[in-house]
């Protein structure tokens, strides 16, 4: 199982829960898994063509994925994974 860190605009769809785990052995298979366990979350996470929203970065181990094999970013037992929206504003 992996763990996955869920931030606070989404866990309305994980019943309040900040940290749930997961089974897959790439972000993708992940994101599946949690779209199934947690409906809605697909949507939130990636766009209609199937791809990360850009607003939405994604760490293994605190890593960014964009950094390593994108949603093909292997995982193993133990992997912690963090879903973290892209703060912008400022002047």
């Amino acid at each position: 199982m992996i763990k996955v860190r869920i931030p606070t605009p989404l866990r309305p769809l994980t019943k309040g829960q900040g940290e749930v785990e997961a089974k897959g052995s790439s972000i993708e298979e992940i994101i599946t898994n949690l779209d199934q366990t947690h409906p809605g979350l697909r949507g939130r996470l990636c766009d209609e063509k199937g791809e990360l929203r850009r607003f939405v970065n994604i760490y293994v181990n605190e890593e960014d994925i964009r950094f390593l094999k994108g949603k093909e970013t292997a995982l193993k037992d133990g992997d912690e994974v963090s879903i973290v929206p892209a703060i912008a504003g400022g002047r």
